[in-house]
Order: C-alpha cells, then structure tokens, then sequence
C-alpha cells in the first residue's frame, strides 16, 4: 500500500510504487479534492494532473487499485489513530510504503515512526528517503518557468495538458494554421506562455498522436483575447475537426516567448518560421516520436 496526493505521479512517486510492487498487488490511497483545497484554498497549488489523469497515471505505473479519500475539514480533524482504524486496516495491507517527509492525521501529528507503531501487529511501514531534486512543487516551479525540459525529468514523461477543445476565434484557421482551442482552467498548472515542440492526441484514438506546433497565452497581437488558452496546431493537417473532442497535448521543448506582432503579416512569417522550427525538434532523437 501506498499513500499520498501524488500529484503529476513523477519519478519519486513512482519509485515509491516499484518498491511497494515488491511485496505484491499496490493499493494506492490519494485525497480528492488535494487537503490545501479544502483547509487553505488560498495558496493551495495549482494541480499538475486532474483525478483522472493521476488515476491512470497511478494505474500506468503499476498500481492496481486506486482508492480516493473524499477530503473534507472532518476528515482533517482525525487523529492519527482515527486514519488509520478508518483507512488503513479497512484495507488489510501487509506493508505501507511512504516518503520520509509523509505526514497523516491531525494537524500533521504523525509521522512513520508513528504509523508503524499503531500499525503493529497488523502492517509493516517502510521508509523510502525522498528522491534529490524531484517533487509536485518543483515540477510546478519548472512549468511556471517554462523550463519544460526540467518538468519533463522530474515526470519521466512530457507534461501533458487534457481538455476538450473549445471553439476560438478561429483567426488561426482564417491564416492557414488552424488550432484546437484548449482553455486552461483556474486550478490547473500550465507551461508558461510561448510556443512549444509537442504532440496532440485524441484521447479517445490513443494511437493517433500528431505532431502539432503549441501556443501557451493570450495571444498578444490580438486584444481580445483574456485569458490564458493553449493552442494546438497540428503540423500539415486542415482537416481536422476537433471541436467538443479530448485531446492530450504533450509538451517537449520551449522555442521561444510570446511576442506582439505589427500586422498579420510579420505573424504568419513567424508562424511559419515557428511550424519549421518544430518540424526539425520533433524530428531529432529524444522527441518521444517513436
């Protein structure tokens, strides 16, 4: 068993999950909606992964079973011994496997030491030291810089953003460069604004991964655009239809910043300037094209 927000499920949870894989089928217990939401929502973080996409994340890297505690200020005020009589022994693990920096109950009252305590006789509780440079916030840092290389290491995957494409103002389609128009809701985390290298996926065709040209921002050139949008271009493709459709958008590298343009014309040149450049990152080694 496992326990843990687990947030993005980057390479250090993922490590947790390897090491409790050892001793049998994983039980991963995560919180919905994450604690800071509901007990100090004003500096909880912005999420790396929805519920979803952290269940079949949590799934991908080898958790069998998922079990999502409703988090609410009642289940915040359990004591140590309360969460583990309700949520831990409920479940029959033979061993628990956290990070040295986890806490549980009360006010945060325990710690390892003390679920091994209360849980002996019944489970086992490993300690696993936290993996150097890698966590949920520094993977938030990355993005918010748009480091998305250093985003990229700490997840083991490219970052991905899921959302139903939305309709625009198709001033892309009107140029030649249509794009699905995913709107970037206020609790999730995105790469900071500029133009990406990545990938587009139909959720429902997992096979269908194009390569796609991204625009993270308001779009500056234009002044009506107010709030944050990411932008998928599909590279050599006027066909698509996409509107109400999930997509995956994976992001593989930074080219540049957002920029205000004098006239379409100057635009469409760095556009098209912008589709070459990532035409020739996504073919080089390291892409994640194959």
């Amino acid at each position: 068993m496992i326990i843990g927000n687990f947030d993005g499920v980057h390479t250090g949870h993922r490590a947790v999950i390897a090491e409790a894989a050892r001793y049998g089928p994983v039980v991963a217990i995560t919180f919905c909606p994450h604690p800071l939401r509901v007990l100090r929502p004003e500096v909880a973080p912005l999420l790396i992964s929805t519920d979803d996409e952290r269940r079949a994340l949590l799934v991908e890297a080898g958790v069998s079973e998922v079990v999502e505690l409703e988090f609410t200020r009642e289940v915040s005020h359990w004591s140590p011994e309360e969460f583990v009589s309700r949520v831990i022994l409920p479940l029959h693990p033979c061993r628990v496997v956290v990070g040295q920096n986890f806490r549980f109950g009360h006010k945060a009252a325990g710690d390892p030491a003390l679920m091994a305590e209360i849980g002996a006789g019944h489970f086992e509780v490993e300690v696993l030291p936290l993996r150097q440079g890698v966590s949920s916030s520094l993977v938030r840092e990355a993005l918010s810089r748009g480091d998305i290389e250093a985003a990229n290491q700490m997840l083991g995957r490219p970052y991905s953003y899921r959302q139903t494409v939305v309709r625009g103002h198709q001033r892309g389609r009107e140029l030649g460069f249509p794009t699905a128009n995913l709107p970037v809701t206020p609790e999730r985390a995105a790469p900071a604004d500029g133009i990406y290298a990545g990938w587009l996926t139909r959720c429902d065709e997992p096979g269908s991964r194009l390569p796609a040209a991204i625009s993270v921002g308001t779009n500056p050139t234009f002044d009506d655009v107010l709030e944050t949008v990411v932008e998928a271009h599909v590279l050599d493709r006027t066909d698509l239809e996409l509107y109400g459709v999930a997509v995956a958008v994976e992001f593989v590298e930074r080219l540049r910043g957002n920029e205000k343009f004098d006239g379409l014309d100057a635009l469409m040149a760095q556009i098209g300037r912008d589709v070459e450049a990532v035409r020739r990152r996504l073919a080089e080694p390291g892409s994640g094209r194959d």
